[in-house]
């Protein structure tokens, strides 16, 4: 009961190649030895029996040790297969597979362990006799859905190995024809066509080798004839992949049909089958354009009563949207359009419209589209539209009312109507229908709608009804928003000035300026000013000038500054204008703005003297000193100033910060002075003097 001692002899014997005596006496040790401990004592004995060529000696070995140890089956099945002996591995593999229980001592999962046994059948069928190949295969493909491609592959190798070819092309069939995605179907298509391409090599090889005879030849071309027809059916084999996949992708159905161009009875077949196939509730695209495509195809082969079945038959169609209803009738309306049909174009645009039974609402998705129909601006626009071309004035009104007594119309609905009725002279009841739609909308949609109305209204009658049109235009600006508000300002403005009091018009200016956004109010006040100045001269702009620089931004509010002393200037008002650019120069920044400073010295050099212009010059200083509040650019002017080393105030003098910041500020007020000095314009210049 020493197992070292055994071990030792065990291999002492081996060593000496006995094979006899070495089987011997391992079996004794292992009958001598408790089982406990035979664990010591297997892995020598499974290495020396594979040492030797002695496969029965070797595989019974095996079968008593897996009574012990059954998870080392992988050792079992890689020797089976050195020594050829594939049956019985195939049959351990079959049944490690089956097994739920095992866990591969190699980390192999049980789809691996599955290749492995397909891989072995496929690869060599004629020495697996105990195991049905193909039915366990085909267990595998609807045991592991994702893998399918490989597995029809080897099913189709096995038939391969097995010289049964006509079972193989069976296979491949059946795989190409069943397989739910794109990477199986590349995969078995790829193999398909690299086996019809080794028979075809095949095949002229032997016809090389030993003549070439009638028969050989009508095979070889039989095999040629299968190969092409395979090629050309690539496309449409991968699209009835993508449709086994979704069946109810409308794309896919209308590439099937592209694919049989040419193949009426094909396309016909694919149409009907598509239309049965489709659920418009779970379809991927726009399900009536399959009803549609169909109906223009009987249409274009001459078979109008056919296209007009197919139309009818869509019209009841489930559809999930009303708009695919609704392009369902208006492509049926088309069709009696275009081969010049236009009473039943309209018959069938007003059969479309007419009530249902049971209304509902346009988005209640409870109820049948066909119950929502009639709600559809789309067929209600396109009769409309076959109204004002075909019908009466009476049948286009009364199509027009229909569209706002539904409260579905639309702004330019709205519009089409009002010119419609205007241009058979009835001029209130376009603008009553102007009114009607105003009702319908809220800003910004009305907008537009009030714009037409109250030009319309003002080019109607002008002055004659000038209380209504104020009266309008104060409804338009109630509750308008203030980036609508500027175009009908100038237009109450407008009709003040035609037809009614300057003075009115200055009050809706007025009124505009303060109503229109900060982004508008520049471009309001300078058509305020022009039209100011026109009416009442340029004098009367003075007070609409300061309140627009008042209100304006500082961009703005300068352009106008300079505008406003330019027309001092021309008045005469030398002290006004002096004034306006002394304001101005309060928001000007000199390093950023000298184009103001220019304009500013330029007019003191024409109109001032001396003492304006050192009075421009101490300003200009002074707003600059306003400007600079940054601290390093102060600390550097300080620096400047008292010529010492560089860095911030503080760092001069850290016990004494106040006192220094107090002499440094008192340096550079006498240097702002000196420099003021330097500035001083030169007395040879010739300055103009104004009393």
């Amino acid at each position: 009961q020493m197992p070292r001692i055994w071990l030792d002899y065990c291999q002492f014997l081996a060593e000496q190649g006995r094979i006899t005596r070495t089987r011997r006496t391992f079996d004794r040790a292992l009958r001598a030895l408790p089982i406990t401990q035979h664990r010591r004592l297997w892995p020598p004995y499974l290495s020396f029996v594979r040492r030797h060529p002695l496969p029965e000696t070797a595989v019974r070995v095996f079968r008593r040790f897996l009574k012990l140890c059954p998870e080392e089956a992988e050792q079992y099945v890689s020797y089976l297969r050195s020594v050829g002996r594939l049956d019985e591995a195939a049959q351990v593999l079959a049944r490690l597979v089956n097994d739920e229980r095992f866990v591969s001592r190699q980390g192999k999962s049980n789809y691996q362990l599955w290749q492995e046994l397909c891989e072995l059948l496929s690869q060599h069928p004629d020495r697996v006799r105990s195991l049905d190949a193909g039915g366990i295969i085909r267990g595998g493909l609807t045991r592991f859905t994702d893998q399918r491609g490989r597995l029809w592959g080897a099913l189709a190798d096995c038939y391969v190995r097995c010289g049964h070819l006509e079972k193989a092309r069976d296979v491949y069939e059946e795989a190409v024809q069943t397989v739910m995605t794109v990477r199986d179907f590349t995969q078995v298509f790829d193999s398909y066509a690299r086996f019809e391409e080794s028979v075809i090599a095949a095949l002229l090889d032997t016809q090389a080798q030993l003549g070439r005879g009638q028969d050989e030849e009508v095979e070889l071309e039989l095999r040629l004839a299968r190969f092409e027809r395979l090629m050309a059916r690539r496309p449409l084999l991968l699209n009835s992949v993508l449709l086994r996949q979704n069946p109810h992708n409308v794309h896919e159905w209308h590439k099937r049909v592209a694919l049989h161009q040419g193949q009426p009875d094909k396309i016909i077949q694919t149409f009907t089958e598509a239309v049965r196939t489709v659920d418009p509730q779970r379809a991927t695209g726009r399900p009536h354009e399959l009803w549609v495509a169909f109906a223009r195809f009987y249409e274009d082969n001459g078979q109008l009563d056919d296209a007009r079945s197919i139309l009818s038959r869509a019209t009841r169609v489930q559809f999930r949207r009303v708009e695919d209803l609704a392009a369902v009738w208006c492509e049926f309306g088309e069709l009696e359009l275009r081969h010049q049909n236009h009473q039943e174009a309209l018959r069938v645009l007003r059969k479309a419209t007419a009530l249902p039974a049971k209304r509902a609402e346009y988005f209640d998705s409870s109820e049948p589209v066909q119950n929502r129909l009639y709600k559809s601006l789309k067929v209600w626009s396109m009769l409309a539209d076959l109204e004002e071309s075909l019908g009466t004035f009476q049948s286009t009104r009364a199509v027009y009312e229909r569209i706002l007594d539904l409260r579905i119309a639309t702004p330019q609905i709205v519009i089409n109507y009002a010119l419609l009725l205007e241009e058979h002279g009835r001029f209130e009841d376009s603008f009553k229908a102007y009114e009607r739609g105003i009702a319908l909308f809220r800003w910004p949609h009305v907008g537009d709608l009030w714009l037409t109305y109250l030009s319309k209204f003002v080019a109607r009658y002008g002055g004659r009804k000038l209380e209504r049109a104020r009266d309008l235009f104060e409804q338009a600006l109630d509750g308008c928003p203030p980036q609508h508000a500027k175009t009908i300002y100038l237009l109450y403005a407008r009709l003040e000035e035609q037809f009614g009091l300057a003075r009115r018009a200055m009050a809706v200016y007025e009124r505009g300026t303060r109503a229109v956004p900060p982004a508008q109010q520049s471009d309001m006040f300078h058509i305020y000013i022009r039209r100011a100045a026109e009416l009442f001269g340029v004098t009367h702009t003075r007070p609409i000038y300061q309140r627009a620089i008042e209100v304006l931004g500082d961009d703005a509010a300068r352009e106008l500054c300079l505008r406003f002393a330019d027309m001092e200037c021309k008045l005469g008002e030398v002290d006004r204008a002096r004034a306006i650019y002394t304001y101005c120069s309060q928001i000007c920044d000199p390093r950023i703005t000298g184009s103001f400073w220019q304009t500013w010295k330029e007019f003191e050099i024409r109109h001032g003297n001396e003492d304006t212009i050192r009075e421009m010059l101490r300003i200009k200083r002074s707003v600059q000193a306003t400007y600079n509040t940054q601290v390093n650019f102060m600390a550097s002017q300080m620096l400047k100033v008292s010529g010492s080393a560089t860095g911030t105030v503080s760092d001069l003098a850290p016990g004494q910060s106040g006192l220094d910041e107090m002499k440094l500020l008192e340096q550079r007020a006498e240097a702002l002075a000196a420099e003021a000095q330097r500035d001083t314009p030169r007395p040879t210049q010739q300055v103009l003097f104004v009393r």
